[in-house]
């Protein structure tokens, strides 16, 4: 039903239908107001409330704990099987498409693309069972790497963490892929929070020309790479125009720069109707895993060789996108765009 221009979700759904739009509406709740959220709970229970004790406390765990998101993390395989996140992958649907089997004895760097707004199918993938991760790759423990700032946010960090995810930084990684023995896949948005601002439906522009930095700690660790690419990503919100030297793209790179995440300014679907809201579009999500790339392990990699195996790289991407592109809805015309 139409009203002004909004279209109304009927009210007769299937109970199946509304689980996984509660799925679906969990995640996007998290990404955008839990951390927030239990900050400024905790600043007003601080200052205007007798329970100042409490945020107290919790900063007392955080200084105890806050290198946990470095070193491996705090993963829960309970949470990370809820049917929650089931229900999530059907909302799309996604799914998670393997090419080759992963070795257990080997570690991987699960090179991921594109980052889309909020990265719905990397999170549901790497970060839980919803899609059946352990049946697919059996022996491999995924880590979803996430901005440090995630783990910052009291309360949120410690659910986020229950999740396997840890901090995309150096000394993250390295512990993961040296301390934690084999059978190990840390998942890396390559594109990082500007790649979001790039996030229109149909857009398949990467930004990776400069992101090398993967690549010298595979050579180092000797851990093979595997491109992923998440067909339909792109397609799950509509966002603001914002070409390369508009005034909203300069104002959104400066805030990405002092913030460091993207200010993206996207609308989906609401929980309603399905014309404005923040819900994600039902729209299919298909990732592909593709074949890894053995990597040698040279502890001090020269430059050239970071960028050698940086060049090899792009092209097993593109090969990937070009070889899968006609089965997930893209146009023989189209090509990926590396930035």
């Amino acid at each position: 039903m139409k009203v002004l221009g909004v279209e109304f979700a009927p009210l007769s759904i299937p109970t199946e239908r509304r689980l996984q739009t509660v799925g679906a509406l969990h995640y996007t709740f998290c990404f955008l107001f839990f951390g927030f959220g239990m900050l400024f709970f905790f600043i007003y229970l601080f200052l205007f409330t007798s329970y100042y004790f409490v945020p107290l406390a919790y900063l007392l765990w955080y200084y105890y704990d806050q290198s946990v998101s470095e070193q491996g993390g705090r993963r829960s395989n309970w949470v990370r099987s809820w049917s929650l996140f089931r229900y999530s992958a059907k909302y799309f649907p996604l799914e998670l498409i393997k090419t080759q089997e992963l070795h257990p004895s080997k570690n991987y760097i699960f090179a991921c693309h594109p980052h889309g707004v909020m990265s719905q199918s990397h999170f549901v993938n790497f970060a839980t069972e919803g899609t059946g991760f352990s049946n697919v790759f059996p022996g491999i423990r995924p880590y979803l790497c996430v901005l440090s700032g995630q783990f910052m946010f009291p309360v949120f960090r410690d659910y986020f963490l229950l999740s396997g995810a840890v901090e995309v930084s150096r000394k993250s990684i390295e512990w993961v892929l040296s301390k934690e023995g084999c059978g190990n896949a840390v998942a890396i948005m390559i594109g990082g929070a500007v790649e979001a601002l790039e996030a229109h439906p149909g857009s398949c522009t990467l930004k990776i020309k400069s992101r090398k930095g993967f690549c010298r700690m595979a050579l180092q660790h000797g851990a093979s790479i595997v491109p992923v690419y998440a067909f339909g990503e792109n397609d799950l919100y509509d966002q603001v125009p914002n070409p390369q030297g508009s005034r909203v793209r300069r104002f959104q790179n400066f805030l990405t720069h002092m913030l460091g995440f993207s200010p993206a300014l996207f609308h989906g679907r609401g929980v309603f109707n399905y014309t404005f809201g923040l819900l994600p579009y039902r729209k299919p999500v298909h990732t592909v895993v593709g074949a890894p790339m053995d990597v040698p392990r040279v502890e001090e990699p020269s430059q050239e060789q970071v960028n050698q195996l940086h060049d090899d790289y792009c092209k097993a991407l593109v090969d990937l996108f070009e070889s899968h592109k006609l089965k997930y809805g893209v146009s023989e015309e189209q090509h990926l765009e590396l930035e």
